[in-house]
């Protein structure tokens, strides 16, 4: 049957079928989204309490630990990490990949509720629950900043102008508002004078409460209806100053005897900069599935509108755009896609040399690209990095089926048959071939899809892209390229050359000849090449050992993040001194474009503390500066070593983010798990230590923070109770005091603010000021709160991590520049062993963790890409021996491509072993060829199979140089790393041109000599196998391994190979 002569027989339709693939594909281009990589949603839920002016500890055991016992019954929970700092604490939940964050939001909901009432009263608000996909970067940043507005006006602006407004934008998620100064009215209390007249800090918080209120007051129903409405609310600080908080005889004390009331801001412990002055920053999500650029543009095409409602005193800046670099990243790939097309096609014409027949072919090019985008927009993929870059291997491989075709139909024209002839017998000598090529090469990335994790959903759209790819060129191959074949190609004797394509020719018959030669001396000393083969195969194991692995490449992103860390204790003031330190030695930098700083809670890695601080540096564009992203790190990183007091971890951002430790100063994190903390306080320092003293590993840095000064009260129950008081009593006056604490709530029309109370900053730089205080007994006295404590000074936790549930310690690390990542785990895993005692667990977090699964799922994907290939070949050609001459080449293929990598220090990261599964595809290609023709000869002819395999391979020879060179050019511009990104795709393309040349030189020698083994290994069995005496002839016929090998005038008979 020939699959072919139905669209030779109706060119009309064949023509319209390929023109309405272009179109509606044409159609999908226009329609896809843009964006740098797949969407990949990992259902994560962040989980937020606060109790103001609560310690680290009293936060992890009283809010954090009955939480997180009551999120572990949730099903589907992969992890549970939890910070507790000063105040406040925050719970991740990560979920698998398959679960659904709806309906996880609601399980987390209904467990908060179940765990109120093992919460603390002193909560001022019930814990709070966010949807989050740490995988999903901003796609923008705009920044508020003003010389002379107070920061709760601005931030006001932040939060309503701009963050709603932005929000109602389409494919916008959500806005953040960072380093947000939100209006608060603060009441400062000075203790001296409340012991003056006599008042306890209880009453002054309690007067306030009472004074503040926002009750409903009802309704009156007459002959008109009124609405009863009072003015108990209190909206500034100067209707507060006023207010009678008791009297003293007949003398009204006001809240300003006794204090300084004044508008002032919620978090006064976290401060935000850029280009020299304080600011606000806010980030911009995108909704799931939607376009980044187009999100990007319509944010700008608002801002204008924004502006002019803004006023004159306020800026509005765009720190960060993430479609530049998008944009950039995709233009660099579409101009690799368009070179690899031009290499291609001229490739196929150096080897043809004529124009229409070097057409026919290329035009599968379009229609495979341009037809995949169809099923690309009905799968809601879209146009990023790894599909273009699936697209452009494509371009490499999808010739192939039609250049095999082709080539087919000119030999049988060779043969002095008319074109309509020699397209109809070369198509149907030539159909399975070309079907067993495109299929078998699309198996190879059916495992992918059967993926799971991160890795799994980062490669489907790649398969899934460069498979639909395969397909459709395929299909351009058995009903297109034959038809236009039989239409416009003419017969090469109808044709006079001129001298460059009879030099060429004259060259290609030498290289033929040549083969011929040494092919012959192959087959004759058999043994040569199979000892080559197994030295390959050891060389790959052996190879494999010593290639560095890694997970993603590097990536010049054109920014990148700085973490600081001072002593524990240090002050805001002080904090953002050294931050300003820093910031100085960046700005000089030329390659540096601009800055964000961040100061304070929130603003760092760790617990988030005071003595934490952010830097996130915004380069200028790759053509405009002399440094990459790593080699501007390392430059920076010994000047940034010299400012006294301070550490800055500097840490170039991988292009997805895979969750691990949010307060993590640098890239990969390991966790250490310890029920006794006292044991794992111990050890976590030694373990930091033995980490900073390997040789690859730099910014090492760890969560634990024990040392921070702390004011340790001892109370004299006895005394309390004598005196008239309760424990309550005497903790309550110390909340009031010193915890920061909301005490009542304004409602205003558009938001809520919080009424703040503690006593004056001059009372809270020496413990000596806890003397001042004073607490009302039963007896109605003032009982010094000095006369029921003790107090003294010694070191705390600034934050409590857990993980699991458990108290953990995670150190943060990053690699040295040339160093793997493989052998950095494997380093730490050894130092962990041979350091910490037992009961301590440890685990990789984030990127680390997502490598070491990797290892293990990429392995047995490559196996499962074997065995695909083998069963579908087997079907193919109803044989258990012939899948295993087309595979003999592989460990050729993977030898190359380990050699290359090696020889260029690159890692074997996810996307060159994306390119090794690759190889298993293309390689076996030469083997069809091969393989398909002997088979044919045997059963056709009767030739013994070392005269089959012989002719095979000379027949073959033009196709299998044609194809191979087709998908080295195709991936030669990847190899090379041309433009934005490139860091990403050239592990891939080193692997993919290393491999096809080392197999492309060996297979040529290799599969002849296992055909010959094999197939006469299966003739004698078969033999074997024979009724005695039966002499009727079989479909395939054996001869001796010494007949001799005549082929008469390959060239004249088969045509010109």
């Amino acid at each position: 049957m020939n699959v072919s002569a139905l669209f030779i027989k109706r060119p009309v339709t064949t023509t319209l079928i390929m023109l309405g693939v272009i179109v509606f594909g044409a159609m999908a281009y226009r329609q896809l989204p843009v964006s740098d990589l797949p969407t990949i949603d990992f259902p994560t839920i962040n989980v937020n309490a606060g109790m103001p002016g609560a310690s680290p500890e009293t936060m992890a055991s009283a809010v954090a630990l009955p939480l997180e016992k009551q999120f572990a019954s949730i099903a589907g929970l992969n992890s549970i990490n939890s910070t507790s700092s000063l105040g406040r604490s925050n719970i991740v939940l990560q979920f698998d990949l398959s679960r659904n964050i709806d309906a996880a939001a609601q399980d987390v909901q209904s467990m908060i509720a179940r765990a109120q009432r093992q919460l603390p009263p002193q909560m001022p608000a019930p814990p709070s629950f966010q949807k989050v996909n740490p995988g999903d970067q901003p796609v923008m940043m705009l920044v508020l900043r003003s010389a002379t507005m107070p920061m709760a006006t601005l931030d006001e602006y932040a939060e309503t102008t701009m963050a709603q407004r932005i929000s109602m934008v389409s494919g916008v998620a959500q806005v953040q508002v960072y380093g947000a100064s939100k209006y608060a009215v603060r009441v400062a209390v000075d203790p001296k004078k409340l012991a003056a007249h006599g008042i306890g800090i209880d009453e002054v918080a309690s007067a306030i409460s009472n004074a503040n209120v926002n009750l409903p007051t009802g309704t009156m129903y007459g002959d008109k209806t009124f609405v009863v409405q009072t003015n108990g609310q209190l909206m500034k600080a100067q209707a507060y100053a006023p207010m009678i908080i008791a009297y003293r005889g007949s003398n009204p004390v006001r809240l300003d005897d006794v204090s300084h009331v004044f508008d002032g801001i919620e978090d006064d412990k976290q401060t935000g900069w850029f280009k020299g002055e304080r600011a606000i920053m806010l980030p911009i999500l995108k909704q799931p599935g939607t376009n980044v650029v187009a999100v990007v543009d319509a944010v700008k095409a608002l801002l204008p509108t924004l502006r002019e409602q803004l006023p004159a005193s306020v800026s509005l800046d765009t720190r960060f755009d993430r479609s530049a670099s998008i944009r950039d990243s995709v233009h660099d790939v579409k101009f690799t896609l368009i070179l690899t097309v031009c290499l291609v096609v001229l490739v196929i014409f150096v080897f043809l040399r004529n124009v229409s027949a070097t057409i026919i072919p290329s035009l599968a090019l379009p229609a495979s690209i341009v037809g995949t985008f169809s099923v690309m927009y009905l799968l809601d993929y879209s146009l990023d990095n790894l599909s273009l870059m699936a697209l452009t291997l494509c371009v490499g491989f999808v010739v192939d089926d039609a250049i095999v075709m082709l080539e087919n139909i000119v030999r049988h024209m060779e043969m002095g048959k008319a074109p309509m002839r020699a397209a109809y017998d070369g198509s149907k000598e030539i159909a399975f071939t070309v079907v067993s090529m495109t299929i078998s090469l699309t198996a190879v990335f059916i495992p992918v899809l059967f993926m799971g994790g991160i890795v799994g959903r980062l490669l489907h759209e790649f398969a899934v892209t460069i498979g639909v790819a395969i397909l459709v060129s395929g299909f351009v191959s058995i009903s297109l390229t034959p038809m236009l074949a039989s239409r416009f190609l003419r017969p090469p004797h109808a044709q006079r050359h001129g001298f460059v394509y009879n030099a060429i020719e004259a060259m290609f018959r030498s290289w033929l000849r040549l083969y011929d030669w040494t092919l012959r001396g192959s087959l004759r000393f058999h043994v040569v090449p199979m000892a080559i083969s197994i030295a390959l195969l050891v060389g790959t194991w052996f190879l494999f050992q010593q290639v560095p692995k890694g997970f993603l490449p590097s990536e010049d992103q054109g920014r990148f993040s700085i973490s600081t860390e001072a002593v524990q204790g240090i002050s805001l003031d002080e904090m953002t001194r050294h931050q300003l330190q820093v910031a100085e030695i960046i700005a000089k930098d030329p390659n540096v474009a601009q800055y964000q700083i961040q100061v304070g809670s929130g603003g760092g890695g760790g617990g988030g503390g005071l003595n934490t601080g952010r830097l996130m540096v915004e380069l200028k564009p790759r053509a405009e500066r002399q440094l990459s992203v790593d080699q501007l790190i390392a430059n920076l990183r010994p000047k940034l070593s010299q400012i006294p007091g301070i550490r800055a971890y500097m840490t170039n951002q991988p292009p997805i983010n895979l969750g691990g430790q949010g307060g993590a100063r640098s890239l990969y994190q390991f966790t250490l798990q310890d029920t006794d903390t006292a044991e794992l306080y111990h050890w976590a320092p030694v373990f930091e230590q033995k980490v900073r003293e390997l040789p690859g590993i730099e910014d090492v840095s760890s969560d634990l923070q024990v040392k921070n000064p702390q004011v340790q009260i001892d109370l004299n129950r006895e005394k309390i109770a004598a005196l008239g008081l309760t424990v309550n009593q005497v903790e309550t006056a110390l909340y009031n005091a010193y915890g920061t604490r909301q005490v009542s709530q304004i409602f205003a029309p558009n938001n809520q603010y919080q009424v703040i109370m503690q006593v004056a900053p001059e009372f809270q730089r020496d413990p000596s000021a806890l003397s001042m205080l004073y607490v009302r007994s039963s007896a109605g006295s003032l009982i010094p709160l000095d006369t029921v404590v003790k107090v003294k000074t010694d070191a705390g936790p600034l934050s409590v991590s857990h993980t699991g549930q458990l108290p953990s310690v995670t150190i943060s690390f990053n690699l040295r520049p040339g160093v793997a990542l493989g052998d950095a785990v494997d380093a730490v895993q050894q130092t962990a062993a041979a350091t910490l005692p037992s009961t301590i667990a440890t685990s990789f977090q984030g990127t680390a963790q997502a490598f070491q699964d990797s290892l293990h799922g990429l392995g047995l994907i490559l196996i499962m890409a074997i065995v695909v290939i083998y069963i579908v070949l087997g079907i193919l050609y109803e044989s258990f021996t012939h899948p295993l001459t087309i595979l003999s080449g592989l460990p050729s293929a993977g030898f190359g491509a380990l050699l290359t990598l090696l020889i260029f220090k690159t890692e074997l990261s996810l996307y060159a072993f994306v390119g090794v599964i690759m190889l298993v595809g293309l390689v076996k290609k030469n083997g069809i060829m091969m393989v398909d023709f002997a088979v044919e000869a045997q059963r056709q002819h009767g030739k013994s199979p070392r005269e089959a395999i012989h002719e095979a391979c000379l027949v073959r020879f033009r196709p299998i140089m044609m194809t191979t060179m087709a998908a080295l050019v195709g991936t030669l511009p990847i190899a090379m790393g041309f433009g934005s990104g490139a860091e990403a795709r050239r592990p891939l393309g080193l692997a993919v041109v290393g491999g096809l040349l080392v197999s492309q030189l060996l297979t040529l020698y290799i599969t002849p000599v296992y055909y010959v083994y094999i197939e006469g290994a299966r003739l004698w069995l078969a033999g074997r196998r024979r009724i005695p005496g039966d002499t009727t002839r079989r479909d395939v016929h054996g001869a001796p391994a010494e007949a001799a090998l005549t082929i008469p005038n390959i060239e004249s008979s088969r045509g010109r190979a």
